[in-house]
């Protein structure tokens, strides 16, 4: 059984979408999404620096852009399951059938913005804490005030608050942990930080019309495999305020039987982590269009 992951916000780099853009279609494709939300995603995804994608109002759509755009040069694939790490929650609910691709651009785009606003009203940001016992680090976290945002298995949390906190816990890191690294993103995701953020995307919310999901479609808010369209919309909704639960999506791949673990482009963060705490279960990550044709013979490989 094949789940079909998407990378979340710090997995973008300068020129990322370069060479996808040149598979048959894409720039068309690429072109009417930046028309319909009024951001230039080419432009983004191939020449803009560090500096300018890590914005997140530009970042979420460019993310979920390439998580479809790879998704679709694989072709018709039936995956067991799909999930989404943080944004990519959204590629996850256009690829079960809950959103349509332009409901999902339409999402993310105003999702970005309405983030970008929230970390703008106190300067906040997030970083991984590598290794470490998580009874030890949790504890510490909240000594220090900062929000355990993300609980990614695999000997990952990722700790989120203002720049003062994440500079306190660089200086003083829990028991165990060997590196403590800051993301490359713009904000407090997943923590009271994004409030603001929850009224405007519920808002936004109101106009969409979502299907229930054609394939199982497992949470970031608990782990669990979501039937209803309509909750997978309200819990994209409060995710953005919430931790994501990383850990407890890959405790239900293994519930599921999963065999193998694709990641969309870019991938690479969530194939780490599966390696660690999905033994035995095949992984790759769509990096590049040169990554399709192994991506299609695991597919194959472990669909029915």
């Amino acid at each position: 059984m094949l789940v079909l992951v998407a990378p979340g916000q710090g997995s973008q780099t300068p020129g990322f979408l370069t060479e996808w853009l040149e598979l048959p279609g894409a720039a068309d494709r690429v072109a009417a999404w930046s028309d319909a939300i009024g951001l230039d995603l080419a432009h983004y995804g191939t020449k803009a620096d560090a500096d300018e994608i890590r914005d997140t109002a530009v970042a979420q759509p460019l993310l979920v852009a390439a998580g479809l755009l790879s998704a679709s040069a694989l072709g018709d694939i039936a995956p067991g399951a799909v999930a989404g790490h943080s944004v990519g929650e959204i590629t996850a609910a256009a690829l079960s059938g809950v959103l349509d691709d332009a409901a999902a651009l339409s999402l993310v785009r105003k999702r970005g913005l309405a983030m970008a606003d929230a970390a703008a009203i106190t300067e906040t940001g997030m970083a991984a804490l590598l290794g470490g016992d998580p009874e030890v680090t949790l504890p510490h976290l909240e000594k220090l005030g900062l929000t355990p945002a993300n609980i990614n298995g695999g000997g990952q949390i990722v700790a989120a608050g203002t720049m003062e906190q994440i500079a306190a816990l660089e200086a003083d890191k829990p028991e165990g942990v060997r590196r403590v690294v800051p993301l490359k993103v713009a904000g407090a995701f997943h923590t009271h930080h994004m409030r603001p953020a929850v009224d405007t995307l519920a808002e936004a919310a109101k106009a969409l019309a979502p299907a229930d999901p054609k394939v199982a479609y497992v949470s970031n808010k608990d782990g669990k495999a979501v039937a209803s369209g309509a909750e997978v919309l309200e819990r994209l909704v409060g995710q953005v305020a919430n931790p994501v639960r990383w850990d407890l999506c890959m405790e239900t791949f293994k519930e599921l039987g999963v065999t193998a673990l694709l990641e969309l482009c870019p991938g690479g963060t969530l194939t780490g982590l599966a390696k660690r705490a999905l033994p035995g279960v095949k992984t790759l990550a769509l990096k590049t269009p040169a990554d399709l044709d192994a991506a299609r013979a695991l597919v194959a490989e472990h669909t029915a």
